[in-house]
């Protein structure tokens, strides 16, 4: 018998068709290695203001999964592609 979907449930998996989902342990442990990173980038850089918001935007968002059971997964993986251009652009930067 075919049934409709209760969308409003928590254990139906809709959240997940749209890019929503909890994080898993292995994301958040690469989110506070990232963070840490982004943290020993010198003041004296070019690049401390950017790495500063993405610092704040990982903090926060580290603090929501705490407090909420989903995250769009979209904001999850843009803070990571920022925060490890930034990285590498500070990693250039001191190679120089």
């Amino acid at each position: 018998m075919d049934r409709a979907p209760d969308f409003g449930s928590v254990g139906c998996g809709f959240e997940s068709c749209l890019g929503r989902l909890s994080m898993d342990e292995e994301t958040r442990r690469i989110l506070i290695l990232l963070l840490a990173r982004l943290e020993r980038i010198s003041a004296d850089s070019q690049l401390a203001h950017q790495a500063s918001g993405v610092r704040g935007s990982l903090i926060r968002l580290l603090d929501l999964d705490n407090g909420e059971k989903t995250i769009a997964k979209t904001n999850v993986k843009w803070l990571m592609e920022d925060g490890f251009s930034i990285l590498y652009k500070a990693f250039k930067e001191k190679a120089r």
